[in-house]
């Protein structure tokens, strides 16, 4: 198996509306595979649908409780879209050599989360201002889809995984920035957790004592675009190494109250499948948080399509009296979206689970 040039990833939806960064980094994480023909390649991914799978060459048939049968090729519209695994799927058959490609559904929805949240976003320009050198410092889309601080695996099951997606830009709000020297202790090992770290500019030096009395030993080196000093901050543990700024630097800030208020913030209503269908059968509606194309080619009866990327410009033409419902395929963009549309004064739920889920 190999790893899908950028060029493949450019066609197939939603990936291909991905930030570059995140397409590169997307293309080191999934492979392409072979199936010989005669093969189900769909085996593994009917009852447990954890996976966007691709036909990117040759044919397949596709065999459903309804509706029989489904030819698919690799170079039709619908190939641009991953194969549909419900339990309305038989099973699959390769009816050629086939290759398909395979990505982590989890992982696509991180990736489509932060970029559709940044993709819109122009309001958090309190940090863009040029630095003392003269060059314009990031902006918090460049640092959002910076994929060397918020990589998907940091997103995944680092510290990020723990802060709503939507409260990012709170946090870049209320960063400070902060002028470094060469030799400068930033944190102190044995010391309370005070603040969280982003390094715009600089590079620091990590260091760790394992006893009172023993030598520090240098354990890592930080680079600009790093991150540092949130495992006090989560653990409510003491500074377990000292960071020190090996040159002159820039480094962006948040405090203690306000990186452990996003991290806790509160939680959004989450409701069941069943519970949802009743309240729209009362006349709550149906919001589907994804792109247009995702909602073009698959959505629930009745949902209008509310982009997670589009939401702020969308909300003047929603009515306030009514209840919204919001659904993606993981829970994750959706409970972005439903926390921008409470936060703008409207009732809202997410669908627990999404999609993706199997709601019985």
């Amino acid at each position: 198996m190999t790893a899908p040039a950028l060029a493949l990833l450019n066609t197939i939806e939603p990936i291909a509306k991905l930030s570059v960064g995140r397409k590169q980094e997307l293309a080191d994480l999934c492979f392409v595979e072979k199936v010989s023909k005669g093969v189900n390649p769909l085996r593994m991914n009917v009852t447990h649908v954890k996976q966007a799978v691709y036909l990117i060459k040759g044919d397949l048939e596709l065999r459903f409780v309804k509706n029989g049968k489904l030819l698919l090729r690799c170079d039709t519209p619908a190939a641009k879209h991953p194969i549909h695994c419900d339990q309305n799927l038989v099973e699959s058959v390769a009816l050629t050599d086939i290759e398909i490609l395979r990505i982590d559904n989890d992982l696509l929805d991180i990736m489509m989360t932060w970029d559709q949240l940044s993709a819109g976003e122009d309001v958090l320009k309190n940090l863009h201002h040029k630095a003392s050198d003269g060059k314009p410092n990031r902006t918090p889309v460049e640092w959002m889809r910076d994929t060397g601080v918020f990589s998907v695996a940091k997103l995944q099951s680092g510290v990020f995984s723990k802060v709503p997606v939507a409260n990012i830009e709170a946090m870049f709000k209320r960063m400070e920035r902060i002028n470094t020297v060469a030799g400068q202790v930033i944190i102190q090992q044995g010391a309370e957790g005070d603040y969280y770290y982003l390094i715009e500019h600089g590079t620091l030096l990590v260091s760790r004592a394992d006893g009172v009395n023993a030598p520090s030993i240098l354990v890592a080196e930080l680079k600009m675009g790093g991150a540092f000093g949130e495992e006090a901050l989560v653990s409510d543990n003491k500074r377990n190494a000292t960071v020190t700024m090996k040159t002159d630097g820039q480094l962006l800030r948040l405090n203690k109250h306000d990186f452990v208020e996003l991290l806790k913030s509160p939680m959004l209503m989450q409701v069941s499948m069943a519970d949802a269908e009743a309240q729209v059968a009362s006349g709550a509606i149906w919001v589907d948080a994804r792109l247009p194309s995702e909602y073009q080619y698959e959505h629930i009866d009745g949902a209008i399509n509310l982009p997670l990327n589009e939401i702020r410009q969308l909300t003047s033409s929603l009515d306030r009296s009514k209840t919204y419902l919001v659904y993606c395929q993981t829970g994750r963009r959706s409970s972005a979206a439903a926390f921008i549309l409470v936060q703008n004064g409207f009732n809202a739920a997410v669908l627990d689970g999404g999609t993706g889920q199997k709601h019985l």
